[in-house]
């Protein structure tokens, strides 16, 4: 074979190759959200600027031009995509999970299954920092490891889990150690801060209000910082108290019972010699920011 011919059948493969590529492959960060990408939307409700994605990215960067941007269209259009997005739409054939932090870390994350459109949730909308194609099945983590950042902690009483007290159990009671750091579970401004001292008469109480999704978390018997003051903004995860025994009648029993509520509460209800439940089972409510409720 000459080689003009070779050139030939060479040019003709080549065309060959570029005539069967799969969508997918073929696809481009354009701003134009293909089949097999998984897209973000820098307005709610998929408006706005596209900025779309064949795979997972672990650090969108945060300054023009290295960053990852909004290519499409319309608002946004050239802004940086980390902490910007307000919606998805997931175009590719696997689940997609976007993460609060970057390297597909931190405990508020969203999962989009193939073809799924939506709105990023409170917490993660305009506070999204990495994606990942096909992620593990679950990425919470356990509420009492949360609650004090480390391990040795343990869930002592459950939801409605009194056994040898009377009346209805109406949090969750969460022990480690006496002085051990106890960190905010959900953001939100403090409401009431009581600060009670060791001791069975001298309770304590921090209610922290997130009306992004209108609860009130309520933390008794630690000692709240002595710095909380009621209108404070809390950011989840920050150190609000230490693990005491405030309210409680001995040392060896000190923890931290902590209570969902519906709506602007400045008080726990009532448990014990209560026998009806003020609060709905939180369970799927602490599944939903995160934790695994142990």
């Amino acid at each position: 074979m000459g080689t003009l011919d070779k050139i030939l059948v060479a040019a003709a493969v080549g065309a060959a190759v570029l005539a069967t590529a799969s969508p997918a492959s073929a696809a481009t960060r354009n701003g134009v959200c293909e089949t097999g990408e998984f897209c973000y939307y820098f307005n709610s409700n998929n408006q706005g600027s596209v900025s779309d994605f064949t795979g997972s990215v672990g650090d969108y960067g945060t300054r023009q031009p290295s960053c990852y941007d909004f290519k499409g269209p319309g608002t946004g259009k050239g802004k940086c995509v980390k902490n910007a997005a307000a919606s998805v739409w997931n175009r590719s054939g696997k689940t997609v999970r976007v993460y609060f932090n970057s390297n597909y870390g931190g405990i508020v994350y969203q999962d989009f299954g193939p073809g799924a459109k939506g709105n990023l949730k409170p917490g993660l909308k305009n506070q999204n920092a990495s994606h990942q194609f096909g992620p593990s099945s679950s990425a919470r983590v356990n509420m009492s490891y949360a609650l004090y950042q480390t391990g040795g902690g343990y869930i002592s009483c459950g939801f409605d889990g009194y056994v040898h007290t009377s009346g209805r159990h109406e949090g969750i009671d969460i022990k480690r150690s006496e002085g051990s750091d106890v960190h905010a579970l959900v953001s939100g401004q403090i409401i009431n801060v009581v600060h009670g001292r060791n001791g069975g008469s001298g309770l304590s109480t921090i209610a922290i209000y997130n009306a992004s999704l209108n609860k009130t978390i309520i933390y008794l018997h630690s000692a709240p910082l002595s710095s909380l003051r009621v209108g404070q903004q809390i950011a989840r995860g920050q150190i609000i108290a230490d693990e005491a025994w405030h309210g409680v009648s001995s040392r060896s029993a000190a923890h931290t019972h902590v209570e969902m509520r519906p709506g602007r509460q400045k008080l726990a209800a009532k448990s014990v010699r209560d026998p009806n439940l003020s609060n709905p089972n939180p369970n799927s409510f602490w599944n939903s920011q995160g934790y695994n409720v142990r």
